[in-house]
């Protein structure tokens, strides 16, 4: 697949032709300057990389004492088939090498050139395909909406820091350096 994107279309959504594992590995070697994701419906979706979101991961990864945490590079094939990364998630599997599965909490941040529809769509698809915590941070709105499963969406305005519930009950998120 030969395309030519300017930065400034980034993020876009592609309609390509049905990629297997391989074809997408291609795709995401022959390009390495950006990201890849597939939504469920085969859509490609290509992003500039996120800026390293360190300081969540490793406040993530001080709260766990089990399971997997995983940071920006990480990237999960959902039940739908969906290729999705997130800034940073939390799996209580530890087994989860070569297998289809969604993290059970992410987290997502929002860049300014990010498109607040697509992330939302994207941390819905989480959460249909098994998360069962996703919060999507949107440091310039000084926001973090919660999605739950069977839930609606609950935003959280002027957070000084935020406390997980569910599979990360306990695991408080100081928000000042988002």
């Amino acid at each position: 697949m030969q395309f030519t994107i300017k930065d400034a279309w980034l993020p876009a959504t592609l309609t390509a032709p049905a990629m297997t594992d391989a074809d997408f590995a291609a795709v995401c070697a022959r390009y390495p300057e950006l990201v890849f994701e597939t939504t469920g419906e085969g859509k490609l979706v290509v992003m500039k990389p996120a800026v390293r979101n360190e300081g969540i991961t490793s406040q993530l990864q001080a709260w766990a004492q089990s399971g997997t945490v995983f940071d920006s590079s990480a990237a999960f094939v959902l039940p739908n088939g969906a290729r999705r990364g997130a800034h940073t998630a939390w799996s209580a599997r530890t087994d989860v090498n070569g297998s289809r599965f969604c993290p059970d909490f992410v987290i997502e941040v929002r860049s300014p050139r990010d498109k607040l529809s697509l992330l939302r769509d994207k941390m819905l698809e989480y959460i249909e395909n098994g998360a069962q915590l996703a919060w999507l941070i949107d440091p310039e709105r000084k926001v973090v909406e919660i999605l739950r499963p069977n839930s609606d969406v609950e935003v959280r305005e002027g957070l000084a820091n935020i406390e997980g519930g569910g599979p990360v009950a306990g695991f408080v998120l100081d928000l000042s350096g988002v």
